[in-house]
């Protein structure tokens, strides 16, 4: 397959990698067991390579960094680039949908690559294939821009005031399952202020909500 060689891993067993790139639409095994290992191997060799490259950065910078790196959009954008797209194998009702293009399925498949390779070739083969392709995003990394989310400044924020912490209540969901949006209430029990945000899951929803409140508390 093209792929293995885009990979730049020779694939002792060929058939991890196709099952890598099965979709749970498609009939008999899927990928899901392999997306799992992907993102523990994934999330613990980005932890070690930022440990190494900013020995100055506290435990709440590294993790920014770290979720900055490993979230859907940068693993989809990944994805793209390998052009999974064109080989994961999905049932003919995802098909008609888009579903090979779809940024939550392209990240599954991207993490279930990793946990292939680790698979076929070990740790150090693994590492080696996440050092190589975020290469690029960790020479992009910058410590002084690395900003903590909104709920995090929020709840900061009240703390210095002696404020109760924020409460967060999902106040609708809408839209088909794979193109849901969230409604979220953020609220202040000390006082009528209220904000709602919106988002592709609650925590984007939760982080919307939290911004907005920021803004109004600011004009307080």
């Amino acid at each position: 397959m093209q792929l293995g060689r885009t990979l730049g891993h020779r694939f002792a067993d060929p058939a991890l990698l196709d099952l890598a790139l099965t979709h749970r639409s498609a009939d008999g095994e899927h990928n899901e067991r392999l997306e799992y290992l992907g993102d523990s191997i994934l999330g613990f060799v980005v932890a070690d390579l930022l440990y190494h490259r900013f020995p100055q950065a506290d435990e709440g910078c590294l993790s920014r960094l770290r979720a900055s790196l490993v979230r859907r959009e940068t693993l989809a954008q990944l994805g793209r680039g390998l052009e999974l797209d064109k080989y994961i194998q999905m049932g003919a009702g995802e098909l008609r949908t888009g579903g090979p293009s779809r940024s939550s399925t392209l990240a599954d498949a991207f993490e279930a690559v990793i946990g292939a390779v680790y698979l076929d070739g070990g740790y150090l083969a693994a590492r080696a294939l996440v050092e190589r392709l975020f290469a690029d995003l960790f020479q992009g990394l910058d410590l002084a821009s690395v900003e903590k989310d909104p709920k995090t400044r929020l709840q900061e924020r009240l703390q210095a005031r002696r404020r109760p912490l924020p409460g967060y209540e999902v106040t609708e969901v809408v839209g088909d399952q794979h193109k849901q949006q969230f409604l979220v209430r953020c609220f202040l029990e000390d006082s009528d202020q209220e904000s709602e945000g919106a988002g592709p899951s609650r925590r984007a929803a939760e982080q919307d909500a939290a911004d907005k409140m920021l803004r109004r508390i600011n004009h307080d």
